[in-house]
């Protein structure tokens, strides 16, 4: 019994690393990518989800699976450094709920962002406006 225990947290200890290097380079591969996204900052979780792709959020649930209840910090961080604001109080809640990680939440949600049609999509004219990126837009156009 101790041998088959001990067996198993070798086997999950081997897929927590796997997943927390893979998702450590995937992250750094795309995080330009998705700095570059041009997400509304009030976005709310599911709209915040429709403008980023699949790969990112199989990242993040590779990252929650691997850091296990050190997820909350890191993924808060990398979400706030990438401008992804409405996906961070979602990862700290699901990272200091136990026994949560090896659920793909983030990926669920993705998907039911898509197949039910929830949040606001992509080019969607937003019911606010955003008023200090239109201004640094604004002052970024040469004077005409």
């Amino acid at each position: 019994m101790v041998e088959s225990l001990q067996g198993f947290l070798q086997i999950l200890l081997i897929a927590m690393a796997a997943a927390l290097i893979i998702a450590s380079i995937g992250l750094a591969l795309i995080a330009r990518r998705i700095r570059n996204l041009r997400v509304p900052r009030n976005a709310d979780f599911f709209t915040t989800l429709r403008y980023v792709p699949l790969a990112l959020v199989v990242l993040l649930d590779l990252l929650d699976f691997g850091l296990d209840l050190l997820a909350a910090p890191v993924s808060w961080l990398v979400l706030d450094r990438m401008g992804l604001y409405g996906l961070r109080n979602k990862a700290a809640i699901e990272a200091l709920i136990p026994f949560t990680q090896p659920i793909p939440t983030f990926t669920i949600g993705w998907i039911m962002a898509r197949t039910l049609d929830l949040g606001d999509r992509p080019g969607k004219v937003p019911q606010y406006v955003d008023a200090e990126y239109y201004e640094t837009r604004r002052r970024a156009l040469p004077d005409r």
